[in-house]
C-alpha cells in the first residue's frame, strides 16, 4: 500500500502545483515613462564630426616639417609645425579651395602642395 500512495501523492503534489500557475497573458509594462521622450523625438539631428582621411607630414622648400591632418569632409585641415605640437583649424568654403585659418594656407591636399606661414611666403611642400 506504501507503494501505491507515494506515486499518489506526486501526483496530487504536482497537479496543485500546475493548478497554481496562470495561464492567462501576461503583460510587461515598460516603467515609467520617459518625461523628456518628447522633446529627444523632435530634436533636431546631430551630425558626427568628419574623421581624418590622411596625415601627411610635409617638407618645404625652406627645409622645415609641417604636419597635416585631412579631414574626411574634403573641408577641413588641422595644420601644426611639432609632430606633438598644438593643431591649427583650416577650413575651406569649397571642396578644392584651399583651406585657410589663423595666417596659413595649404593649398592642395596630394602629396605636393603649397604652404603659406604666418609671416612667411608661399613654399612648395612635399609628403
Amino acid at each position: 500500500m506504501a507503494n501505491r500512495s507515494l506515486p499518489l501523492a506526486a501526483a496530487i503534489l504536482a497537479v496543485s502545483l500546475l493548478a497554481g500557475c496562470n495561464s492567462q497573458p501576461e503583460t510587461v509594462n515598460g516603467g515609467p515613462v520617459d518625461p523628456t521622450a518628447e522633446a529627444v523625438a523632435n530634436a533636431p539631428k546631430v551630425a558626427l564630426p568628419p574623421s581624418v582621411k590622411s596625415s601627411k607630414v610635409y617638407r618645404c622648400a625652406d627645409s622645415s616639417l609641417l604636419y597635416v591632418d585631412f579631414f574626411s569632409d574634403d573641408l577641413g585641415a588641422n595644420i601644426r609645425t611639432e609632430s606633438a605640437g598644438t593643431n591649427t583649424r583650416l577650413t575651406a568654403p569649397a571642396v578644392g579651395a584651399p583651406f585657410t585659418g589663423e595666417g596659413y594656407s595649404v593649398s592642395g591636399n596630394g602629396d605636393k602642395v603649397e604652404i603659406a606661414q604666418p609671416k612667411k611666403p608661399a613654399q612648395s611642400c612635399k609628403a
